[in-house]
């Protein structure tokens, strides 16, 4: 049985998100207006990005955890171009991880706890499942 650390991250993620767009997670109703971040100029065009970000979200903290919605701003930033100067650094909104912690929290994925969010039996199985299919998608 394969788990996440097999499969590339970014189809594990692609893949991810397609399930939980079929579960139908709520989708908060300012995510097609807003910029991810400072460091960005405009909104995401993706139709798919809420479904994209919590898929992600829930990787990092099957790697990570537990970790917050600090270190995701960090992970998630990037770097702002400015006229004159270099660019700098600029951390991701922390309102769009936030509310995706709390969606996936609400479905049982991640939990929280003193140190932080982290992934439950139901996230873990729901990643490794999905790898799973793609490791033997592969033909290994």
């Amino acid at each position: 049985m394969a788990n996440i650390f097999e499969v590339e991250s970014s189809e594990l993620v692609k893949k991810a998100a397609e399930k939980l767009q079929q579960e139908r997670l709520p989708k908060p109703g300012y995510i097609d207006y807003v910029k991810s971040g400072a460091g960005k100029d405009r909104p995401p065009e993706s139709e798919s990005f809420w479904y994209v970000r919590c898929a992600s979200i829930m990787r990092q903290t099957y790697v990570n955890g537990p970790i917050g919605v600090s270190k995701l701003r960090t992970r998630y930033g990037n770097r702002k171009r400015h006229m004159v100067t270099h660019p700098h650094h600029r951390r991701a909104g922390g309102s769009i991880i936030k509310d995706a912690f709390d969606v996936l929290e609400k479905n049982g994925y991640i939990k929280k706890t003193k140190e932080g969010r982290i992934i439950t039996g139901k996230g873990k199985s729901f990643l490794d499942k999905i790898a799973n299919e793609m490791h033997k998608g592969k033909g290994a």
